[in-house]
């Protein structure tokens, strides 16, 4: 994933909402959102490294990750797809997880890794160095940087998130659907500088990224009520910005763990 924002513990109905695009090369193989025959997870695959971007389990968990956008780095290590796998199949426990991966973070490929259980969310990083943190309740924002840095898209789309809960917060997620779509530009003056030049600083601004060889392949809306149920919307993309599909699929216990 390369844009999200969530609400954790925000809303009266909702433990968990989160809507995100994946940016990526439309030459990479991956597979729609199902339930995987192989392991406990529901999300897509990425059929390159085998790993996912995002994905939920019928316990109520939810793995979301993202690469770190600084063209220095050689980008060296594990898949970093695999960490969101590791966790989705796995039975330790958020806090657990989160202090088990501080020891191994720094053999992945630059990440950021956000995750939720039914008692507690993390997010952990491994750029400039490993670290994890609890996510407090509220509204949040992550993209290809640190937890919460307030980059336009990013921004803008916590706000869009914060709007839905304050004013519709229900099955209907057609605003959340809107947001992820926005292919706005946003002006130079606030664009960060990430070492890729403005040309490219302006295209990777907009929610929604439309291009040729490279954009956003699939936007997702997760929702995870308090007693565990909750379903998973994936919208694809292929080469500029066509719509390749859609797909609901709802999951849950009414008790979980």
């Amino acid at each position: 994933m390369c844009l999200i924002a969530f609400a954790w513990n925000a809303h009266s109905r909702w433990r968990l909402v989160l809507a995100g695009n994946r940016d990526e090369f439309h030459a990479r193989p991956s597979m729609a959102l199902a339930r995987w025959a192989d392991a406990p997870i529901i999300g897509g695959r990425d059929l390159q490294a085998g790993g996912t971007w995002l994905g939920v389990t019928d316990h109520g968990r939810c793995c979301v990750v993202t690469n770190v956008r600084d063209p220095r780095d050689p980008q060296l290590g594990v898949s970093r797809g695999l960490l969101a796998t590791d966790y989705l199949g796995g039975a330790a426990s958020a806090t657990t997880h989160a202090q088990q991966l501080l020891r191994s973070a720094a053999q992945y490929r630059p990440f950021n890794l956000l995750t939720f259980d039914a008692h507690a969310a993390f997010y952990l990083g491994n750029r400039p160095g490993p670290g994890a943190q609890a996510v407090t309740p509220g509204v949040h924002g992550l993209s290809n940087a640190d937890f919460n840095t307030p980059w336009p898209k990013t921004r803008v789309l916590m706000q869009r998130l914060q709007d839905w809960l304050d004013h519709t917060g229900t099955d209907d997620f057609t605003a959340l659907f809107d947001a992820l779509a926005d292919e706005t530009i946003a002006p130079d003056a606030q664009l960060p500088d990430t070492g890729v030049g403005l040309e490219r600083e302006r295209l990777l601004s907009a929610a929604f990224i439309c291009g040729e060889h490279y954009g956003t392949r699939a936007s997702t809306v997760v929702a995870i009520g308090h007693d565990g149920r909750g379903l998973i919307i994936e919208r694809r993309f292929g080469p500029n910005g066509r719509f390749d599909g859609e797909t609901t699929l709802q999951f849950g216990e009414s008790s979980v763990t």
